[in-house]
């Protein structure tokens, strides 16, 4: 191992024999970083503030907190890492079978008994120190986002509530922060996933850079992030939101073509309530409904810095019913009434079934048709592919060929996403066409 002491692995020893404790560190010291507690109140205590001990050692009968009770507050505490901390009880004479059965049954990952040799010491402690470095390797790679590499939703709330145990224990302060990138889906959708990603490890940097050691920064959702800031104050959380918007103002995330895309950064920021009934999943769940309510102000406040695109109109939903089609405009401009159709529009028909028969419509533009429209008619009908596509099933080739702009336009979002063999493939198969 390495003989830098920061690079040894920790191991706590409890025992109130002061012989017991020099002899563990003589036997163990050269190997492991040995830190002792006489008892088993303080050995807790130790425990609640060093998150870095990979295995304890305890005695069974000590005074004021003896073995048993540490191994059940450890075993029932609230935080994961610790209610998994191998345990190896040290017996003596004095403890009979029925001893270290209840010890067993509280939880106790091994046994060593008294009097022991340095082998027998050396021994349990490197098969639990790298069985727990194994451990809590795997369980980082299943709580860390592999994108960002902050902790993902599961890895924020652990350690959300060990921040909870440990402000509330100190009687100290702790905030939680929602950060959100604002649509971010119709971002993905319109510059295509790596854009999206480029964005979301570029506010994962900002985070890393603003928040201190003891903080935590976590992605919980596709565009979302959340922060754990113990200790913080809400003025100078504020600032760090308003400095990391500027940041992201001033180097904002670029599409394929160079061009900046404003981006707009909701946030929400709540003092935690430490009551015993306060959760992890609580407070974050609390955050989240602070993030919602306020969200639309938030967005039209940063607007002026941050203008966000304007979007194109989302499709209708397949399952809601069609909305009432408007009227085309040249049914808008003032001339004689057309005479009634030879037969009633279908119900469900597409926007070109409903345009006037050929014979109200002029075979060349006239002056008055170029004239502008109006500005309620300004914005045409969100285009449905699906009735078009039912027309062209039945023949009707014409009513596709005059909406094609409208249908590539509408297709380009999905040629977005095609990976580079899918888009070389689609290209070769519109050679193919001819």
């Amino acid at each position: 191992m390495d003989g830098e002491s920061v690079a040894k692995a920790r191991i706590l020893v409890v025992d109130d024999s002061k012989l017991m404790r020099k002899a563990a560190h003589k036997m163990l010291g050269d190997e492991f970083d040995v830190v002792t507690a006489d008892d088993g109140e303080q050995a807790w205590t130790q425990l609640g503030d060093d998150t870095s001990i990979q295995v304890m050692f305890t005695d069974l009968n000590m005074p004021n907190v003896d073995g048993y009770d540490l191994l059940r507050r450890v075993r029932s505490s609230d935080n994961g890492s610790l209610a998994a901390l191998p345990v190896i009880v040290v017996t003596g004479a004095e403890n009979d079978e029925a001893a270290r059965m209840r010890a067993l049954d509280m939880g106790a990952t091994d046994f060593i008994t008294k009097p022991f040799t340095t082998v027998d010491l050396l021994a349990r402690a490197r098969a639990h120190v790298n069985n727990q470095r194994i451990t809590r390797r795997l369980h980082a790679q299943a709580t860390v986002d592999a994108l960002t590499g902050l902790g993902n939703l599961s890895g924020f709330l652990e350690r959300l509530q060990q921040d909870i145990a440990y402000a509330r224990r100190h009687q100290k302060p702790l905030s939680v922060v929602r950060l959100e990138i604002v649509d971010f889906r119709r971002l993905f959708l319109y510059h295509g996933r790596a854009v999206a990603d480029a964005l979301v490890l570029q506010v994962a940097r900002l985070v890393r850079a603003r928040i201190r050691d003891e903080d935590t920064g976590g992605r919980v959702g596709l565009g979302g992030f959340a922060l754990s800031l113990p200790g913080g104050e809400a003025a100078g959380i504020e600032g760090m939101i308003g400095r990391l918007r500027d940041d992201l103002l001033a180097q904002p995330p670029v599409d394929e073509e160079g061009l900046p895309i404003p981006v707009v950064l909701a946030s929400a920021v709540l003092g935690a309530d430490l009551g015993e009934a306060t959760t992890a999943k609580s407070l974050l769940a609390q955050c989240e409904m602070c993030l919602a309510a306020p969200q639309v102000a938030i967005a039209q406040a940063t607007a002026a810095t941050l203008v966000a695109p304007t979007p194109p109109a989302p499709a209708p939903s397949a399952s809601a019913p069609l909305a009432p089609l408007p009227e085309l405009p040249v049914a808008r401009i003032p001339e004689p009434p057309a005479p009634a159709p030879a037969e009633p529009p279908m119900a469900s028909a597409a926007p070109v079934a409903v345009a006037p028969e050929p014979a109200t419509i002029a075979p060349a533009p006239s002056p008055v048709a170029a004239e502008p429209a109006p500005a309620a008619a300004a914005a045409a009908p969100p285009l449905r592919l699906d009735p078009l596509l039912d027309q062209l099933a039945a023949g009707d080739t014409r009513a596709v060929s005059e909406k094609l702009p409208q249908v590539i336009g509408r297709l380009l979002p999905i040629f977005r996403l095609l990976g580079p063999n899918q888009r070389a493939q689609l290209i070769q198969f519109l050679q193919r066409l001819g």
